[in-house]
């Protein structure tokens, strides 16, 4: 008894095992830089896991208070880090808009935690306090955007989120500031408050243009995110 017991343990300890294995998966190629910790992979849209960078349109401060473009070089230096190289990105799930939420590696080197090592990204305690301690001895020794006290990207889009919604653009709907554009060879492409294109871009809902509320709502509806 005593034994098939333990026969019957280690059958299902086995098989949890084998779930904790089948449910992680990971996708490998060459990868298409969006912005410092956005990339396509493999064809599928990546969000670098437990980190997050300047937006594009984002400046930062260094110490002598001078200004200088912190997601312009988070972009680049994404790009440094996975230039003509096989990414490979492990993910167990997916955000609200499908995008994946990866962990991803080049040449054997974490490039999640580079980037915060580096300074080119805040550790994303909200989700994950994975880069915490990678952050804190990029702190110490005052690298990128810790150099000085710079607004992190969630408090920036958040900021820029708010300030759009009390705008007074014709024709948006309350709290729905995401501009859904027409481009001129017809695609369809969505602008959050935040994107370096977004006070140029002017909504017609003529030409079928339209507000969304929700950056989720603009992909199931076939949008797609802006180049940035």
């Amino acid at each position: 008894m005593r034994r098939a017991v333990l026969c019957l343990t280690t059958i299902l300890l086995a098989a949890v095992a084998s779930q904790g294995v089948a449910h992680a998966m990971s996708v490998t190629g060459f990868a298409r830089v969006l912005d410092g910790d956005t990339a396509d992979v493999a064809g599928k849209r990546v969000r670098f896991f437990g980190i997050d960078a300047p937006e594009l349109s984002q400046s930062c401060v260094d110490a002598t208070g001078r200004s200088w473009q912190c997601g312009k070089a988070a972009r680049d230096r994404l790009e440094e880090l996975t230039a003509g190289k096989a990414v490979t990105c492990t993910y167990e799930e997916a955000d609200a808009t499908g995008r994946i939420l990866g962990s991803c590696k080049a040449d054997g080197r974490d490039i999640n935690e580079t980037l915060v090592s580096e300074g080119h990204a805040w550790a994303f305690v909200r989700y994950s306090n994975t880069y915490v301690e990678a952050e804190r001895k990029a702190r110490a020794a005052r690298k990128g955007v810790f150099v000085a006290e710079n607004v992190p990207a969630w408090e920036y889009r958040a900021k820029r989120w708010e300030g759009s919604v009390a705008s007074s653009e014709d024709g948006r709907p309350a709290k729905c500031p995401i501009k859904g554009n027409v481009s001129a060879s017809g695609e369809r492409v969505y602008h959050m408050p935040w994107d370096r294109s977004y006070a140029a871009t002017r909504i017609s809902t003529a030409k079928g243009e339209r507000w969304f509320c929700d950056e989720a709502d603009a992909e199931k509806a076939g949008w797609r995110r802006a180049y940035r």
